[in-house]
Formats: C-alpha cells, sequence, structure tokens
C-alpha cells in the first residue's frame, strides 16, 4: 500500500461505521487501533529478526516500541496518517453536529 491508502482505508471504514452507528469517534477507533497494532506487530518482526536471534521469546515488552525499528518514514506515516485523519473527522462531525 502507498502512503496514503491506510489513510483512505482507515476514513473509508470509519465512515461505515459512523454512519451505521452515528457514533463518528468509535469509527475512528477501530480503523485506528487497526493500524496501530499491524505496525506494532510489524515492529515486533523487525526486533526478532534484528535483536532477537529470530526469537520471540528473547524479545522484551518494549522490543516493538525500540526506536531502533522504526528508521522510516513510511513506517511512522502508515499508522499517524490514520489516526490524525480518522480523529480529525470525527471532530469535524462532532463540531457540525452542535
Amino acid at each position: 500500500m502507498s502512503l496514503l491508502d491506510h489513510t483512505i482505508a482507515a476514513l473509508a471504514a470509519q465512515a461505515i461505521v459512523g454512519r451505521l452507528t452515528r457514533n463518528w469517534w468509535l469509527g475512528a477507533a477501530l480503523p485506528s487501533a487497526y493500524f496501530v497494532g499491524r505496525e506494532i506487530a510489524q515492529a515486533e518482526y523487525r526486533w526478532i529478526e534484528r535483536f532477537g536471534g529470530g526469537l520471540r521469546a528473547n524479545m522484551p515488552w518494549w522490543g516493538p516500541l525500540d526506536i531502533r525499528v522504526w528508521p522510516k518514514l513510511d513506517q511512522w506515516v502508515d499508522w499517524i496518517g490514520p489516526v490524525v485523519t480518522t480523529c480529525l473527522l470525527a471532530w469535524i462531525v462532532q463540531r457540525r453536529g452542535r
């Protein structure tokens, strides 16, 4: 996926959940949690490969949060984009509804 694809997918999921439940914050939380979790899981694998000798048992609890396994900008944008845009849209919808 390209840098914008994650954000577009998150906004689409938010729109579906927001329209069905009328809760745009829930619509923001679900895809945001998915993309954050996805990137954390990928960081776990990078840590295990790089520092854990290929064994998950060697990884400390903070392994996926180790800044050394987040060297590329796209790894950051892949979760920050969906979180920021879905929260911004939820806030706009909430403000418009007042």
